[in-house]
């Protein structure tokens, strides 16, 4: 599990093709160094180091993994957004990012707004539908909160410190991003269409169900 609080930009160095893509990535040191099998988030995916040392390391992205997100078309010295999975007693400062991307969206347009700015992002109508004003999303692995809605697009606020630490200061019109919608707003959707299917199939409590446990 990870917050949306980006701890490094990190740098595309390879991109492998042989049975299934493999990223290698570059960074400035953690102070406690990579170890294979941890989780990294990036550009808020959830990927697995295969091999690492102190300033790189390589993962394997799934085709599902290529479908949804955009790091199948990341090119060699592309900037990505790094964060370690949170450990047990962490400080939990962004919202709940499980790293499992609910799609891409493009910017339509960046809004400047005095010292920050907005991000206006076009985006699929399931993550849009799973976002609420004031709520939380996670754009290539940013905690951001949702500040314009509508039906097939959502809007963002940066601040001066995201735009530096993140490589959304250099996001521009057309450029594709991921998007995590808040796993409590998936949830409450699913509950809600679980229900009213529940209700189609002539659900909920009736005579029959009571008879036959014993009720009636």
């Amino acid at each position: 599990m990870f917050t949306g609080l980006v701890q490094k930009i990190g740098t595309l160095r390879r991109v492998s093709r042989g049975r299934g893509l493999v990223l290698e990535f570059s960074f400035t040191p953690w102070p406690e160094p990579l170890v294979p099998g941890e989780s990294v988030a990036v550009n808020g995916v959830c990927l697995t180091v295969a091999a690492c040392d102190a300033t790189r390391f390589t993962a394997d992205v799934l085709a599902e993994t290529e479908r949804r997100s955009s790091l199948a078309g990341l090119l060699p010295g592309a900037k990505v957004n790094l964060e370690r999975a949170m450990k047990a007693g962490d400080r939990f400062g962004g919202h709940v990012v499980q790293g499992h991307v609910d799609g891409c969206g493009e910017i339509a347009a960046r809004i400047p707004k005095g010292r920050d700015f907005a991000l206006k992002i076009s985006c699929p109508r399931a993550v849009a539908a799973a976002s609420v004003l004031k709520g939380s999303i996670a754009v290539n692995g940013v905690s951001l909160t949702v500040s314009g809605l509508g039906d097939d697009w959502l809007q963002v606020d940066v601040i001066p410190t995201t735009a530096a630490e993140t490589n959304l200061g250099a996001a521009k019109p057309g450029d594709v991003v991921n998007l995590e919608s808040d796993v409590l707003g998936k949830y409450a959707i699913r509950h809600a269409e679980a229900e009213v299917a529940d209700e189609e199939r002539g659900g909920g409590l009736t005579m029959e169900m009571l008879a036959e446990n014993g009720f009636i």
